[in-house]
């Protein structure tokens, strides 16, 4: 039986477009990346808290205040190494006037309890169902997480996992 070179010639010109788009993305270092949104007002928002009852988080009501905006998800692998960061920074930092929010980015809410229960907490998560604010602030992927002044600038943003030192050394000139 000999090779069916029609057959072998119409897959690699479906298949050879389609490792080249892929291809151009990958290299790519998203934390390199700049984001349009740092030294600017960061964009205001009211979300709901995940758990209690309606109540609201609006972002102009914390002016005064560094904000740390962690966006995530429970399948994002990435997430899931942070988070243990993130925690143990909200219990050095909130003493000291930091608020802490993660946001629920394209995820169930049940998923979320679940997952916080399992591996702890410190902070609310807010929740985004239509993605609004993800919009807003530029999100690409998770997680990315946002640091926002008192005086409501974004100072930084880091796309990928953050990390305790991370945090630390951006919220230092805040305090």
């Amino acid at each position: 039986m000999g090779v069916n070179w029609k057959v072998l010639a119409a897959g690699a010109a479906l298949t050879a477009p389609l490792v080249a788009i892929l291809a151009t993305g990958f290299g790519k270092n998203p934390q390199l990346e700049s984001n349009a949104l740092e030294g600017r007002k960061a964009p205001v928002f009211t979300m709901t808290v995940l758990g209690e009852d309606g109540e609201t988080v609006d972002l102009a009501s914390l002016r005064g205040k560094p904000v740390v905006l962690n966006f995530w998800s429970t399948w994002c692998q990435p997430c899931k190494i942070e988070h243990p960061h993130l925690v143990q920074a909200a219990k050095v930092y909130e003493p000291q006037g930091v608020v802490f929010y993660g946001v629920l980015f394209s995820d169930e809410p049940a998923n979320a309890a679940r997952f916080l229960e399992r591996e702890g907490h410190a902070f609310p998560v807010l929740y985004d169902p239509a993605q609004r604010v993800a919009i807003d602030y530029g999100v690409s992927g998770v997680p990315e997480t946002f640091f926002i002044s008192p005086d409501g600038q974004i100072v930084e943003k880091v796309s990928g996992p953050v990390s305790f030192d991370k945090i630390r050394a951006t919220l230092g000139p805040m305090l």
